[in-house]
């Protein structure tokens, strides 16, 4: 422990741990992209041809909008990330350099507080990215195999795992950041 109560590899740690929100919101970001790129009035791209099982324009609209929250939200928690990496490499201006493993390490004088609130904005854009782009999906869902309304079974077979699943693993993610902000 240095003499700021941050363990000895926390800027390290905590510079690995950025990266990673930035790596995940860059695939996610991607995933946004080609799901714009889709034209959902296209009839081709239909699954169903029932006339009572297609959606009204008000799905796509929605399609369209919760991609552009969802790329606006993962947006919003890369470049809070960033700027937390870039302040943690800023404060090293009186850090001492280690070597451990071969590998040179800077250590920064960092405020936990702010660093933590950081963390959690960060992950607050990203989970909130997660959730517009779970319900892009459902809206894909609907356009490609039919409304939910429709009680198409293969509708609800794509969209019941997808509510599942993805709550799920953002109810793990929240639960490790908010561990983490306590420690």
């Amino acid at each position: 422990m240095s003499e700021t109560g941050v363990p000895r590899l926390g800027t390290a740690i905590h510079i690995t741990a950025l990266d990673g929100i930035i790596h995940v919101n860059s695939l996610f970001s991607l995933a946004v992209f080609v799901g714009l790129s889709w034209n959902p009035r296209d009839p081709n791209n239909r699954l169903t041809d029932d006339p009572k099982c297609l959606p009204d324009p008000k799905v796509a609209e929605d399609l369209v909008a919760f991609h552009v929250y969802s790329f606006a939200c993962f947006l919003y928690s890369s470049l809070i990330a960033l700027c937390l990496k870039q302040a943690l490499r800023l404060s090293s201006t009186r850090a001492h350099h280690h070597t451990v493993f071969t590998f040179t390490f800077d250590f920064a004088h960092i405020n936990k507080t702010a660093l933590r609130v950081g963390y959690l904005v960060s992950a607050a854009g990203s989970a909130s990215g997660c959730i517009c782009l779970m319900l892009a999906l459902i809206n894909v869902v609907e356009v490609k195999l039919g409304t939910l309304g429709c009680g198409s079974r293969h509708s609800y077979g794509a969209v019941i795992p997808l509510v599942t699943f993805v709550p799920l693993g953002l109810l793990l993610y929240v639960c490790i950041v908010v561990y983490a902000f306590t420690r």
